[in-house]
């Protein structure tokens, strides 16, 4: 599709995605370094250095001398997240019906 009106929302999409996959990543390799999430996830360094930075920020990680480990904040946000995404999908079908309805 081409124009402007929904490049930001599919960019917004990969990036949530991806801090997804690496606080997943660091849940089951944890503690775990920048280096060794760009290699599980092949994302460069600089993208896991800055999804990390964000995850810190929200609490949901925490950086030790071993590396990342996720908080007890963790099952929570995962539980809210899923609700979230799920609200969204009802809300993108029923736009998909106004859509549809024309």
């Amino acid at each position: 599709m081409d124009g402007e009106m929904f490049s930001g929302t599919y960019g917004e999409m990969e990036l949530i995605k991806r801090h997804i996959l690496m606080l997943k990543a660091t849940k089951q390799n944890q503690p775990v370094g920048i280096i060794r999430l760009s290699e599980i996830l092949g994302i460069p360094k600089h993208k896991v250095r800055y999804s990390l930075r964000l995850l810190e920020r929200d609490g949901l990680i925490t950086a030790t001398q071993e590396g990342a480990v996720v908080t007890e904040k963790y099952d929570v946000f995962m539980k809210e997240l899923s609700d979230r995404l799920d609200a969204l999908v009802n809300r993108i079908n029923e736009i998909r019906d106004e859509v549809a309805d024309e």
